[in-house]
């Protein structure tokens, strides 16, 4: 009797540590697509904010200097794309290519051209310009919303890779450790 319950222990101590290895592995990949849904939804907030700058430039409400320097990084940060490694899988594997500087020069553009002289300006014309600045500000804001969400989803990550049993079992296999964004995502007002 005292065999049988020893090996009925020790199939119940590895089936626990096989189900904590999966769950681990489970919860692990879970992480990674949220890394990776984050970085889709910092791209599209980042060609939304691009978008909205470069229809306040075409309005007319700046002048001709601050529209050309505006427009120029808008129309700039529009052709970066984020680099996807694996062609055939959109989400997978995919980084943010070094748009980050890319990214500060439009965050710099937009500050230096939507002052708060030039904003309050627009706000009391009333006009289209009005709904354009609306559009830039909220894009600006859910760019800050979407980076500070992707790079809280890299820190978890990076928090269970870090793990010893992850790194001894590989349970991240061949996965690339993600990477946090930063740039600068200011919007006018702020600074």
């Amino acid at each position: 009797m005292e065999l049988i319950t020893w090996v009925i222990a020790s199939l119940a101590a590895l089936l626990g540590v096989a189900w904590y290895l999966s769950y681990s592995a489970a919860r692990l990949d879970r992480l990674h697509a949220k890394v990776e849904g984050a970085l889709s939804a910092l791209d599209a907030n980042l060609v939304r904010r691009a978008e909205s700058s470069l229809e306040l430039a075409n309005s007319g409400a700046l002048d001709p200097a601050s529209a050309l320097l505006l427009a120029s990084a808008a129309a700039e940060a529009l052709e970066r794309e984020t680099d996807h490694s694996l062609p055939h899988d959109p989400l997978d594997g995919q980084t943010f290519a070094g748009r980050e500087a890319v990214e500060t020069d439009l965050t710099e553009a937009i500050v230096a051209t939507v002052t708060a002289p030039v904003m309050e300006r627009i706000v009391a014309e009333d006009g289209p310009a009005a709904d354009e600045l609306d559009r830039l500000l909220g894009a600006g804001r859910r760019v800050q919303f979407a980076r500070n969400f992707h790079n809280q989803a890299v820190r978890d990550v990076r928090r269970v890779r870090g793990k010893r049993v992850v790194r001894w079992f590989r349970l991240a296999g061949y996965a690339n450790l993600p990477e946090p964004v930063e740039f600068d995502d200011a919007v006018p007002g702020e600074r």
